[in-house]
């Protein structure tokens, strides 16, 4: 039986401050992670990726593991380029290459390839397969990092119908509701009194095991994961992953899952990965004053992104303190512990600690208790191939 590895090329290696501590499979694009599109469409098991070196300890709940750059991939095997995001509706059974928009999105191999091959995320997929033409399928691109958010609105509507329906998503409920497209919640969800949901501008999706407090305003399109608490306020075309805590304002903003946005704030057009904490009133601007287009910090320098909106991308366990406030275009790096009255730039440093610069660097023991400790309280353990890629992405860090 096939397998499915996902291989991160050299541009999904880029999507900083997420790549220094993820794989682009366990981005989250519109409702669902990107690994767990291409498992619906193929029906198949993912066995592993391939990234960046310091990910090789990588460990996540089921997410597959790295791959030996000293391994082989069995022939049969299919490779999928993680920038590619399907449809949810996409079924896919017998396919040698697969083409999205003019480019290689997944291939099978027709023999054993080594993973060194794949290992500087240069080689096109596509180029290994000898059928000419291949398959068309529907689907978009993630070019650049800041598409994840560009798109979300658009990627909310086609999902979250589709996702409702193969989650029989039919409880009732007695809110108030508001608008013509699909209001979709999940048996277990909990909707309290005088939550209005909005479904004038998009469709809205609850999932089980998540309450949303009373005098919550959804409006949609919105998608909420699973044992998710969302504690009051104005919710706006977002997706909020599982285990997640949300009160104060969030507009067309993603969240991996497992992250707190517990308190007073607004958090727009904003990507926070897992184990994030914003302290109260942490805000982000996510429009110049100019109305201008945002620049924003990447590995190759700072670049226009062409986006008129645009706030604060936080890495994995990043916080922030009371009262942070955050300028347009900001890269918030893994690991980061900001606070202060100041402003911080618009790019900190992974594990960087303090209320300015230069800031100091967050000692790797010390941030390993305190993730340990976060994990914890959500009965997560950090497992040690966890804790040894976390300490690598701490020695790997790069400089603003």
């Amino acid at each position: 039986m096939s397998t499915l590895y996902f291989f991160d090329d050299l541009r999904a290696r880029q999507f900083e401050p997420f790549a220094l501590t993820r794989p682009g499979c366990e981005l989250r694009v519109g409702t669902s992670l990107i690994r767990k599109r291409w498992e619906r469409a193929t029906g198949l098991e993912s066995a592993g990726f391939i990234s960046s070196a310091h990910l090789a300890h990588f460990e996540e709940g089921k997410a597959p593991p790295a791959l030996s750059p000293k391994g082989e991939i069995p022939a049969g095997s299919i490779i999928v380029n993680t920038r590619c995001v399907i449809p949810l509706d996409l079924k896919l059974e017998r396919f040698d290459l697969l083409m999205c928009e003019g480019a290689a999105c997944a291939v099978k191999l027709a023999r054993a390839f080594p993973v060194s091959q794949f290992a500087d995320g240069t080689i096109d997929i596509g180029s290994i397969q000898t059928t000419l033409g291949g398959q068309r399928i529907k689907g978009r691109w993630i070019n650049e990092v800041w598409d994840f958010i560009g798109t979300l609105a658009d990627q909310l509507m086609e999902d979250i119908p589709l996702r409702a329906k193969s989650l029989e998503a039919t409880a009732k409920t007695k809110a108030t509701k508001v608008g013509d497209h699909g209001i979709f919640l999940e048996e277990g969800a909990l909707i309290g009194p005088q939550v209005v949901l909005d479904a004038s501008a998009g469709p809205i999706l609850v999932r089980r095991g998540t309450s949303v407090a009373p005098f919550t305003h959804l409006v949609g399109p919105v998608s909420i994961g699973r044992d998710s608490q969302i504690l009051g306020d104005r919710l706006e075309a977002s997706s909020i992953g599982d285990h997640c805590k949300v009160r104060g304002e969030l507009s067309h903003t993603i969240i991996v899952g497992h992250s707190n946005k517990a308190h007073t704030g607004f958090v727009g057009h904003s990507y926070l990965g897992r184990w994030v904490n914003l302290g109260a009133l942490t805000t982000t601007s996510n429009l110049k004053n100019t109305y201008g287009p945002v620049q924003l910090w990447t590995p190759s320098g700072v670049r226009t992104t062409g986006q008129q909106f645009l706030g604060t991308l936080f890495g994995d366990h990043a916080k922030t303190g009371i009262g942070t406030m955050l300028n347009t275009g900001t890269v918030i790096g893994a690991g980061a512990n900001v606070f202060g009255a100041s402003m911080p730039p618009r790019v900190v440093p992974p594990f960087a600690w303090g209320d300015r610069e230069p800031y100091d660097t967050f000692d790797v023991t010390k941030f390993l208790a305190v993730a340990e400790r976060v994990m914890a309280r959500r009965q997560v353990e950090l497992g040690e191939k966890a804790r040894m890629q976390l300490a690598e992405a701490h020695k790997k860090r790069w400089s603003a």
